[in-house]
Order: structure tokens, then sequence, then C-alpha cells
């Protein structure tokens, strides 16, 4: 094997881990959950506003 052989074979099995690593960082995203209803982090699900 020549050595841009063996160099292009290692840039391909770290782009995935790398992105990985980049992604990772990102702990929260946004939910959107439909009118009258409010995201439970407990549950982690969608429930209904109750207004007291």
């Amino acid at each position: 094997m020549t050595i841009k052989t063996l160099l292009i074979a290692a840039s391909l099995i770290a782009l995935p881990a790398l992105s990985y690593a980049m992604c990772s960082e990102r702990e929260h995203q946004a939910q959107s959950c439909a009118p009258g209803t409010v995201w439970d982090a407990a549950q982690e699900t969608c429930v209904e506003q109750i207004n007291s």
C-alpha cells in the first residue's frame, strides 16, 4: 500500500469519530409541543398544561 492510500484510509476512519465527539457536547435541544401542552423533563414527553 502506498502512503497516500494509508492516509486516506486513516482519515476515513477518524472522521466519524470526530463528528460524533463534536456533536456530543450538545446537551439541550429545543422541544416543540402542541398548543395547550408543555414539555415535562421528568417524563420526557409533552403533557397537558394545567392552569391553576
